[in-house]
């Protein structure tokens, strides 16, 4: 029976029957992406084509499972054989059958970014680097970038000029090796070696290229440079590569995204056919409206128009609050309004921000208002001590040559110190050999009491011992036999708080993800599940089942959509952040960063703002973000009931333009200013309604209101350059003007 596609508008229709030759897709926000991937895949698969033939790449965990269902859906069951995953999920798969030709064996441990950072530690300690001048992270990060741009430690060498780079060359090049000597791999390599083996053995590269007949790509934006050049010579072949992006929507140059991939691919391939997804089936028009309005300022961007069929909606709403307590206090306010009145549930709303730190708040106002909330981007489950702990044993008992799992296995025994520890490194390092292989032979630990190396015999009869296990028994009994061993469970009931009980949770969890993954996993592996494991990103993480309000950065949740959706914080230093106030590729990061924000909204939106907030430790004024000002300034979007009541308070001050199309959907909801409680002969009583100031760091405006008294009191002030701003005039010193 022919796939149904009724379901798809002509474009998407279009992109979905281009068999050969390359595809370029761009898809705007909402434009149903997945819905034409997924379509695609089933035509080819309908058209005749192998599905072991196609590969399929997205970002997320979450996109590859909901991929896969809806094909599977679509082809009743004959796309189980698809390779559809992460970039690094499917290349750790390859190079799980192809490590032997590049040193590595198949049974390669992947490191975290907290295990990566310990080796670094260890590798500046050891080259005399202070770790307290330059910050382990940092290097790190620095290695991350240079990895993910495809520049090996030799290249990386010869390119460091600064103080900090050559720190970071000679600390990349050990890093290199030890992660080698460990049968260990970060993350990014394993886009890097993939590289590495197509590049070494033609053989190779040419069976994946004869393999894969077609190649689909998601995000295609997102891509760094080690992922253009995979996908680029996997597809030199047959050329029949799909790519479906956005450039609106390039939000991770941070982490090596590099925008100028789509832009590329035109000159890459000449040929192409080129389909532009412009109709958006999730938010309203006036959240759309708003959209386009922020976004039309970049520069650099594929000339594209976001439409819609769904109703107009509501008006944005713009909340200003005095302080960031007050933010979020009042956010919490609406949110509970919004739980009322649209009859939804507290996982309809979300709250999206800058930066992590800008959660602290709104936790605080959560827990004393009751509502429910999620935190995405906190301490993953996977990062959690105990369960460290335990992934520890479990990665040992893989691959012993693992020495950051050996060592915390090792600093876990009651017994063994850090003292010991050290001397048995000292000494694999003189003997130039892995940690594992000086202490599996206990001959060659004369020098260490008997006691404590009778401690260290008992970490090898373990890993011994279920380095044989795995193989004969089933993979979660095997796990909960581990766990039992480790001693953990007995020591946390001894323990016996409420802290050790949500370890013991934590614990019982896990077990139930082995559980999880033996049951629908086609290869129920230890291995298999460690590699799940290290593959987990924030947004796998998100609990979609669980009713609470869900708070997170904007970069991760890149690929949701809420009812509902606050965005908060977005002022000058903070949105766009000050770093990228002097490069126009990172403002223009920012502002798609700002797009993709309002795009996640489907019926309501809020922007948030406040005129103060402590940041770094001190009081201090802020101003809202120039994207919202932008905005202002070509369209002046304040609402005629609002404009009219301002313009009252002052004639001369008054913002004259009128609005139309668009920009009259868009409404700016302040707060009216309050003149009930005015303390007309107490302190600050020269400032009354209508009389003008001037403060240093707004500039000149116009009173509309005073409230309170005392030390107490505040100001509504409708300042000339920045808007309408809430002052405490003990903190604001203000200068009267004279009349």
């Amino acid at each position: 029976m022919p796939l149904d596609f009724s379901n798809l508008n002509p474009e998407q229709r279009r992109a979905v029957e281009q068999i050969e030759g390359p595809s370029l897709i761009i898809a705007g926000a909402g434009s149903g992406k997945t819905r034409v991937l997924t379509s695609k895949i089933a035509h080819l698969i309908d058209s005749g084509v192998n599905p072991r033939e196609i590969l399929a790449l997205t970002f997320t965990n979450k996109a590859a499972r909901e991929m896969k269902d809806r094909v599977v859906a679509l082809t009743g069951g004959s796309a189980e054989n698809i390779w559809m995953g992460t970039f690094h999920s499917m290349f750790a798969r390859i190079l799980r059958m192809e490590a032997e030709l590049i040193g590595f064996t198949r049974y390669y441990t992947i490191y975290d970014t907290a295990d990566s950072v310990s080796v670094i530690k260890s590798i500046m300690s050891e080259q005399n680097v202070s770790t307290d001048k330059i910050n382990p992270k940092s290097v790190q990060a620095f290695i991350s970038n240079v990895k993910n741009r495809y520049v090996l430690p030799a290249e990386f060498d010869a390119l460091a000029q600064t103080f900090f780079e050559k720190i970071v060359s000679s600390v990349y090049s050990v890093y290199f090796d030890r992660l080698r000597k460990n049968n260990a791999m970060d993350f990014d390599d394993l886009l890097i070696y993939p590289l590495i083996l197509f590049e070494k053995f033609e053989e190779i590269l040419n069976k994946y290229r004869n393999r894969f007949r077609f190649v689909l790509v998601d995000e295609y934006q997102d891509t760094n440079r080690a992922q253009y050049e995979i996908v680029k010579a996997l597809s030199q072949t047959h050329k029949n590569i799909t790519v479906v992006g956005d450039d609106a929507q390039s939000i991770y140059k941070w982490r090596g995204a590099d925008i100028q991939n789509i832009f590329d691919f035109r000159n890459d391939f000449p040929e192409h056919k080129l389909f532009r997804l412009e109709q958006n089936y999730r938010s309203t028009k006036k959240i759309l409206d708003m959209a386009g309005l922020v976004i039309q300022k970049n520069q650099r961007q594929i000339e594209k128009k976001l439409w819609t069929e769904n109703h107009e909606g509501e008006y944005v709403t713009m909340l200003e609050s005095l302080t960031d307590k007050e933010e979020a206090s009042k956010i919490s306010r609406y949110i509970s309004k919004e739980i009322h009145d649209r009859h939804i549930n507290f996982k309809d709303a979300a709250i999206l921000y800058r930066t992590n730190a800008q959660s602290r708040t709104f936790e605080e106002f959560f827990r004393l208002n009751g509502i429910p909330y999620i935190i995405v981007g906190g301490i993953r489950f996977y990062e959690r001590k105990e369960i460290k702990d335990i992934l520890a044993h479990l990665r040992v008992i893989v691959n012993p040559a693992d020495e950051e799992s050996l060592l915390r296995v090792l600093l876990m025994k009651e017994g063994l110190g850090k003292t010991t520890i050290e001397k048995i490194r000292t000494q694999a390092e003189t003997e130039n050999k892995t940690l594992y292989e000086v202490i599996k032979n206990p001959e060659n630990l004369a020098h260490i009491s008997g006691k404590t190396r009778n401690k260290i015999v008992e970490v090898l009869n373990f890993t011994n011992k279920y380095r044989y296990l795995k193989e004969e028994m089933e993979l979660t009994e095997m796990v909960r036999g581990v766990i039992d061993e480790t001693g953990l469970p007995g020591l946390l009931r001894l323990e016996n708080t409420a802290e050790s009980e949500e370890r013991m949770n934590n614990i019982t969890e896990l077990v139930s993800a082995v559980a999880q993954f033996a049951e629908s996993s086609e290869t129920p592996t230890l291995e298999e599940f460690l590699t799940q494991v290290s593959l987990v990103s924030d947004i796998d993480e998100v609990d979609e089942k669980k009713n609470a309000v869900t708070l997170m950065t904007i970069h991760a949740a890149k690929g949701l959509e809420f009812p509902v959706v606050f965005i908060v914080g977005v002022e000058e230093g903070i949105f766009p952040v000050s770093s990228s106030l002097n490069s126009l590729d990172e403002l223009e990061e920012e502002r798609r960063l700002f797009y993709v924000a309002i795009t996640r909204a489907m019926s309501k939106l809020y922007i948030s703002f406040a005129d103060q907030r402590f940041r770094f430790g001190s009081r201090s004024y802020q101003v809202k973000s120039r994207f919202l000002k932008e905005a202002e300034d070509e369209y002046n979007k304040l609402n005629l009931v609002e404009y009219e009541r301002m313009k009252q308070a002052k004639g001369r001050h008054g913002f004259s333009k009128k609005t139309s199309g668009a920009a009259q959907r868009i409404k700016i909801d302040f707060t009216a200013a309050r003149d009930d409680d005015f303390d007309e002969n107490g302190e600050f009583s020269d400032i009354v309604k209508g009389k003008g100031v001037y403060h240093e760091t707004f500039g000149s405006g116009v009173v509309l209101g005073v409230q309170g008294k005392g030390k107490d009191k505040k100001a509504d002030i409708l300042f000339e350059d920045c808007g309408l701003k809430k002052i405490i005039l003990k903190y604001a010193k203000l200068r009267v003007n004279l009349d």
